[in-house]
């Protein structure tokens, strides 16, 4: 099956097109229009340095709902235990920069370009996406960012530099989802790591249902809080 080439115009082909490995699109650009319009329809960017706008929608997805997150008892002590203070939007580029800094990616290459960060620092100024932080002693220990529409936040990454703070962000993530009423975190991809925590597999017809009954009016939000902030 053919990978489509994006127009100039902010539209996508069905997620059903798109190849085994989720392959959907190619082309196009990174503006806020065209983002909130990929994610409304479970599809996002990944593409390296020097290389064309690639645009995925894999199948199976890697789903969380809030409901199902598994706490682990010692990640619940450190929770009780305070030892990280916990925020949200209030170091959303950090994050971004972070995430794309992490242990191995430097090396590695890094899908979070320097236009990818850009990209996602826009829609976080218009409201479409967040982060949570993890500060140690006043300094960023970890965090994680995603774009919210409605009642489904897609992750998109996180990081840390103290052992445990993107597993005290994602607890703090999950907390504020059942707050607000999210209904579903969509993972990506399948990671051990993220099934341990109760994350689970949809089906794309299951996946596409859920963005279908929790994404409405894509209306912005304003900046997160969270209770002890």
């Amino acid at each position: 099956m053919p990978v489509f080439r994006l127009i100039d115009e902010p539209i996508f082909p069905s997620p059903e097109f798109a190849e085994a490995d989720g392959l959907l699109a190619i082309g196009g650009d990174l503006r806020p229009a065209r983002l909130v319009a990929a994610y409304g329809m479970g599809i996002f960017p990944w593409f390296s340095e020097g290389d064309p706008i690639l645009w995925w929608a894999p199948a199976p997805r890697l789903v969380l709902y809030p409901p199902e997150f598994h706490l682990p008892k010692r990640l619940g002590r450190l929770l009780k235990s305070e030892a990280f203070a916990v925020t949200a939007d209030t170091a959303f580029t950090e994050v971004v920069a972070g995430c794309a800094t992490a242990s191995g990616r430097r090396e590695n290459g890094t899908w979070i370009t320097a236009e990818m960060q850009q990209a996602y620092i826009r829609l976080h100024k218009l409201g479409f996406a967040h982060s949570i932080e993890c500060w140690r002693d006043g300094q960023l220990a970890g965090g994680l960012y995603g774009v919210c529409l409605d009642r489904i936040f897609f992750g998109e990454s996180m990081f840390t530099r103290i052992t445990d703070a993107s597993k005290v962000a994602l607890a703090a993530l999950v907390e504020h989802a059942l707050h607000l009423g999210i209904a579903l975190i969509d993972c990506q991809m399948t990671t051990d790591h993220l099934l341990r925590f109760g994350a689970r597999e949809l089906s794309r017809k299951a996946f596409q249902a859920e963005l279908a009954a929790g994404i409405d009016q894509c209306l912005p939000q304003e900046k997160w809080r969270l209770p002890r902030q």
